[in-house]
């Protein structure tokens, strides 16, 4: 198992893997991750293996406290040297779950996070796998404000570092 940073080469692969993990009103656009690597492509965490990409991780740096619904599609959201990592997928090809490929890039993700001083990271996601995303050390916020794609979120904040005495 490789982890490395995504490039433009990679978007039909993480567009797939989105488009395979979420239903429709839920998964990002081929062109909103055309858009999302061309304006912070350090926001892309891939996991391959045996040469073909099996999942992926993908932020944006924002100084927002929660992730917002127009995150997702408002690109001017995204604030270079931001306070915050805010996730907006965590994807897995459906039969390669399971094998520790999510845990491994959120892993990345976090310490890459916390390396560049961040105060933390926040995603949203549904309720079965709130205790999935607590085993790497986030907390569950509540119900989040978010309507996306008309599903219910859950918060989840994991703070970095010296901000870890903020929880």
């Amino acid at each position: 198992m490789e982890i490395r940073r995504g490039t433009e080469a990679d978007v039909p692969f993480i567009s797939r893997i989105e488009s395979l993990c979420f239903p429709p009103a839920e998964a990002a656009s081929y062109q909103s991750f055309v858009r999302r690597m061309g304006i912070y492509p350090e926001g892309f965490w891939l996991c391959v293996e045996d040469g073909e990409t099996v999942a992926f991780v993908n932020g944006m740096e924002s100084d927002a406290y929660d992730l917002s619904d127009d995150m997702y599609e408002n690109n001017t959201l995204y604030k270079k040297g931001g306070e915050w990592e805010v996730i907006l997928s965590v994807a897995t090809l459906p039969e390669k779950r399971g094998k520790g490929y999510a845990r491994a890039l959120l892993r990345k993700a976090i310490a890459d996070t916390a390396a560049r001083g961040k105060r933390g990271l926040v995603l949203t996601c549904k309720k079965g796998l709130i205790g999935f995303y607590e085993s790497v050390g986030f907390v569950n916020e509540g119900l989040s404000e978010s309507k996306h794609g008309g599903a219910e979120w859950y918060q989840m904040r994991l703070f970095c570092g010296e901000n870890s005495a903020e929880r």
